[in-house]
């Protein structure tokens, strides 16, 4: 079909392929609204078609094109105007004038609207509320054909630009149609919503009314009359009259509009009669049930009769306030997924989760049927927006509530890992067992009690079971060189590891319920006996030693060979005054004896330790098997910074023996060496799930490379933007499409928006769908400090430093200066020894790092809102360890 005759021109008589291509969004619904039979006024639409043709046969596409190139949010003013400019300076081309005349023609020499129609316009996703031009009242064709053509202009527009920019939709170029319309000349008209888009109630529609046009109401220049209606009976549940002093009607004698007075004795009145309403219920009813979705529609009612303008989606409806709560939260997942993580990490750490608490549940007695049906929750334990991963807390909260001493268990939950509990509305509906009877559920949670309480008491035991299987499975796998197998032979290799030790990770989950509970007696007793304990205090007593922290090895090792180095008058020069990359190329070309030590200690280092780094947990992230960079950075720091940390007495000891004695202090000691077994044993633990993370790192590197050299991906690295059941698909034959190179470099580009806008609230609730629902902040009413240079956050481990912020976001060569940072995981443990202090955004005080950080005596606060905002490098810092206080002492040098 040729667009150079009929077609150019879109009416209701068209067939409905070309009016959904060309007619653009406003377009397309009106079609539709007048197939279905709804009493629309006569129209005709100029398709996208010829506004493409148009800017091809005048060259104004390039200079759109090149004034495009240099859009930003900064110069979209600048770039608008530019194309404004070209437009007044090119002519409509024959062919554009033949289209606007026909559609005139077909709609004959009567009063017009003329109304942008862009091809994204009106749809579920993006209204385009207000962005393009819409002219009313046009006369004649010489108006009509200035009119369309401004029109395509304000496809251009600078706000139409800073909308899709900030929708990440194409700006260049824009599919703009144009829509003719018959004038109604409307007695009453106004806006119709077919749901409540302020209280997300589908029963209701909202209705705004004014006299006469309703394009004050549209723009939010008129005062509207507003009226809830129950959609099923017509009851008016609420009405609101508008001060309506003016109104706006058709020019009586030529184009535009005029404004005039409403009569005095009107303005007071409700402008709809009961009639009237119950006609746009009915309405509501039919347009929403043409569209499948709530409809925000515009009307007119003329001599009696009900227009219907335009239809388009509702965008910003509030949720339907009956539908599912939910509640996301960062502050202690931060430290393992900082920033933003990778699909193919986030669905590793899902899958993960999932099978893990399963496995846990299991182990506590849970009967099939209801894990099967815990299944539907098991399998969200973390969330993922805009990149980032989140908890969801309230199927956290639904594991807590199997086991004994709730309460209890969740107060200590809060504290140990900064995630502050659930409003008591909100837990409430945390029950994670559906049962018929009471008495079935009593049964089940007798079992799961008998179960913990026995798990509880060996614990020791599973997790020397537990790793000494690890251990064979490490070694195991981590021998194997992934690089000289096929593809689909390393994802073999990693279900077998897969396997081997997920199914076996679930005992362990017990550990930190263990340490929840334990400490939360330990609190109790704190309470009665020691209700003046200082908050540092509480952490200090359950203080593992530092030879008993697995965590610690990595940098007491480090510390080694930092001495060693600093005492070595070869070594010592060439490691304290190269930088890292300089210092690494030397050590690999060097000779004699001291560097051949240097090189098999710090090979030895990587052998034990090269999976422990910032970011571990992120597949996506090199370890320091691949990047051992970061490693000579470490090293030159604790070679700078060689000077053994003043040893300090047990201040928890100090404390405990000045106040509490006797058959107390006995009770007292036996709960805290409860909470430190386990403690140790955690970090244990943990210390195998960076191994794991790390052999499952290598494997879909491996993977990576081997799809790569396949032709399936562009570039290795663009595994990580696969999801893992993805990659089990592709490996099974079960994908529903091949091609995985653009998927990639999709979320490689999505990925890279994410990085420039700023990340979601570390705390906030959705309600009903997730993303495409409400999403509001969950902020705690307490200030952080006093708003001036004092920040307080939570005591972690006690003293006072006085010195230089260094702001970091990663652990390389910090220097001996305090370190402020959002978040840390395991892999800055590294750099505790040269730090003076560390002070962090996010966290806890029983995350990895806190615990090494009280081993080695590093004064450390934590969960400090606002701190990488308000500290900058340079500024001097007074950190009180013990009390939970950051004191701005000086501006940095620069300010």
């Amino acid at each position: 079909m040729t667009r150079a005759t009929e077609a150019d021109v879109l009416t209701a008589r068209s067939e409905p392929g070309p009016v959904a291509r060309f007619a653009g969004g406003k377009g397309h619904n009106l079609y539709r609204l007048t197939r279905a039979g709804l009493a629309v006024p006569p129209w005709a639409a100029v398709g996208t078609d010829v506004f493409a043709a148009f800017r091809s046969a005048t060259g104004l596409g390039e200079r759109i094109a090149r004034a495009v190139a240099e859009l930003s949010l900064d110069t979209a003013d600048e770039v608008a105007a530019r194309i404004a400019e070209s437009f007044a300076a090119t002519e409509l081309d024959p062919t554009s004038v033949a289209a606007i005349e026909q559609a005139h023609r077909h709609l004959g020499d009567r009063p017009l609207a003329v109304r942008s129609s862009a091809g994204d316009e009106d749809s579920a996703q993006h209204s385009f509320a207000g962005q393009h031009a819409s002219y009313l009242n046009v006369v004649g064709l010489a108006e009509v054909l200035e009119k369309v053509k401004l029109c395509w202009t304000s496809a251009y527009s600078a706000r139409s630009l800073t909308y899709r920019l900030m929708h990440d939709l194409p700006t260049n170029p824009v599919d703009m149609a144009v829509v003719l319309q018959a004038m109604v000349p409307a007695e009453v008209s106004g806006v119709l919503f077919t749901a409540n888009p302020l209280t997300g109630r589908t029963d209701e529609a909202l209705i705004s009314s004014v006299y006469g046009l309703g394009e004050g109401l549209v723009s939010g220049a008129a005062d509207a009359d507003t009226v809830t209606v129950d959609r099923a009976s017509g009851t008016v549940k609420d009405t609101v009259v508008g001060q309506k002093t003016e109104r706006m009607d058709v020019h009586p004698a030529g184009s535009g509009c005029v404004t005039a007075d409403v009569d005095p004795a009107q303005r007071d009145r409700l402008s709809l009669s009961a009639g009237q309403l119950d006609t746009l219920r009915g309405a509501a009813a039919r347009i929403e049930a043409l569209f499948g979705g709530p409809q925000d529609v515009e009307w007119a009612f003329a001599d009696g009769r009900l227009w219907v303008l335009q239809s388009r989606p509702i965008t910003n409806i509030a949720p339907d306030p009956d539908a599912e709560i939910r509640l996301w939260d960062n502050s202690n997942i931060v430290e393992s997924f900082g920033a933003v993580t990778a699909p193919l990490t986030f669905s590793f750490a899902r899958h993960s989760y999932h099978r893990v608490y399963r496995d846990y549940c299991a182990l506590l007695g849970v009967p099939r049927a209801q894990l099967d049906r815990m299944d539907s929750w098991l399998a969200n334990m973390l969330g993922y927006f805009d990149g980032r991963v989140y908890y969801n807390v309230l199927n956290w909260y639904k594991v807590i509530r199997l086991l004994p001493a709730y309460r209890l268990n969740a107060r200590i939950l809060a504290a140990a890992t900064g995630v502050r509990e659930p409003s008591a509305e909100l837990a409430a509906g945390t029950h994670p067992l559906e049962c018929r009877w009471p008495a079935q559920e009593a049964i089940v949670r007798l079992r799961v009690a008998v179960r913990f309480g026995w798990a509880a008491l060996t614990v020791h035991r599973l997790v020397e079971r537990f790793l000494r299987d690890f251990h064979a499975v490490y070694a195991r796998y981590d021998a194997v060189d992934y690089t000289e197998l096929r593809p689909e032979q390393v994802y073999r290799h990693y279900l077998e590891v897969e396997r081997a030790l997920l199914s076996r990770w679930g005992g362990t989950a017990v550990l930190d319920h263990v340490i929840c509970l334990s400490y939360g007696v330990l609190h109790l007793l704190t309470n009665r006996w020691l209700p003046d304990m200082p908050e540092w205090v509480r952490w200090q007593v359950v203080k593992v030693g530092e030879d008993d922290v697995e965590s610690t090895q990595p940098a007491r090792r480090l510390a080694e060979i930092a001495r060693t180095v600093h005492a070595d008058p070869d070594l010592g020069p060439v490691v304290r005054e190269l930088p890292a990359e300089g210092l690494q190329r030397w050590l690999t070309e060097a000779t004699g004896e001291p560097a051949a030590w240097l090189r098999r200690e710090l090979d030895r280092y990587l052998d034990d330790f090269g999976y422990r780094n910032a970011n571990e947990l992120k597949l996506e992230e090199p370890d320091l098997r691949d990047d051992p960079v970061q490693l000579f950075g470490m090293l030159k720091d604790a070679v700078n910074e060689n000077t053994a940390r003043p040893s300090t007495t047990d201040g928890g000891e100090s404390y405990l023996d000045d106040h509490l004695g006797g058959w107390r202090r006995a009770v007292y000691d036996r709960v805290r060496r409860r909470v430190r077994d386990a403690l140790r044993e955690r970090e244990r633990v943990r210390f195998a799930r960076t191994r794991a993370f790390g052999i499952a790192r290598r494997m879909f590197r491996a993977i990576g490379e081997g799809l790569h050299r396949a032709g399936a991906l562009a570039d290795p690295t663009d595994v990580f933007f696969l999801r893992l059941e993805e990659l089990r698909d592709a490996f099974a034959g079960t994908i529903a499409h091949r091609e995985l190179r653009p998927l990639a470099g999709l979320r490689r580009r999505q990925r890279d928006k994410q990085r420039m806008r700023p990340a979601p609230p570390p705390r906030f609730t959705t309600r009903g769908s997730v993303y495409w629902g409400e999403l509001r902040p969950d902020v705690p009413a307490d200030p952080a400090g006093d708003g001036g240079t004092r920040l307080r956050g939570t005591p972690c481990s006690p003293g006072v430093v006085t010195g230089e912020a260094r702001v970091v976001d990663n652990p390389r060569e910090v220097g001996s200066k305090i370190v402020v940072t959002y978040r840390t995981d395991p892999g800055w443990v590294g750099v505790l020894p040269s730090a003076a202090a560390l002070v962090i955004e996010r966290g806890s005080p029983l995350s990895h790092v806190a615990i090494v950080a009280r081993e080695l005596g590093v004064p450390t606060v934590v969960q400090i809102p606002d701190l990488t905002t308000r500290v900058r490098t340079g500024m001097t810092l007074t950190v009180d360890g013990g009390q939970g206080t950051v004191e701005i002492t000086e501006a940095a040098p620069d300010e």
